[in-house]
């Protein structure tokens, strides 16, 4: 098994200017530009956390609580919250900065789930993480359920062998 790692030994920060192209008729950000950059992020955090090739499983939702408009500065922070086997979600926040105006606005937040691949392209195991905040526990946490959440969802896990999910919500 690999040595587990810190969460914070995981954590990317990235920054984009929106400019013309990314924009829509509206003049904001469209928002699968924003996922793509998003995914990327996710990515090289799920990549230093595993030192493997990472491939996206999937992505929780993604909710756009604030228009990212042109000429913002976009910043996006991930971090792994929790490994698996050969998985690991991570957890990713979105800003956006009016630089001239000084302000900056929460606008995203996201769950992705990534899986380390070998040179075949099979999943291969990933250091545990090893949580040391509040934050980062109470993330580490809930990762469980999230991750049966999921399971579930995909049909990959019947809701009664959610065990994590049946004591949050009772029988299900």
């Amino acid at each position: 098994m690999p040595q587990p790692k810190f969460a914070h030994e995981s954590l990317v920060t990235m920054t984009e200017m929106v400019l013309p192209n990314d924009t829509n008729t509206l003049n904001n950000l469209m928002g699968g530009r924003l996922l793509h950059w998003m995914d990327i992020c996710a990515a090289i955090s799920a990549q230093k956390h595993s030192n493997r090739v990472v491939v996206t499983a999937s992505v929780d939702n993604v909710s756009f609580s604030e228009p990212i408009k042109l000429g913002n500065i976009v910043m996006m922070q991930a971090k792994v919250t929790r490994a698996f086997n050969s998985s690991m979600e991570v957890n990713i926040e979105v800003w956006a900065e009016d630089i001239p105006a000084g302000t900056r606005v929460s606008t995203n937040r996201a769950f992705y789930t990534f899986v380390a691949v070998d040179q075949n392209g099979r999943p291969i195991e990933v250091p545990p993480v090893t949580p040391e905040t509040e934050t980062e526990k109470e993330l580490f946490a809930s990762a469980l359920r999230r991750r049966q959440l999921r399971l579930v969802l995909a049909g990959r896990m019947k809701p009664h062998d959610a065990k994590e999910l049946k004591a949050l919500f009772g029988e299900m």
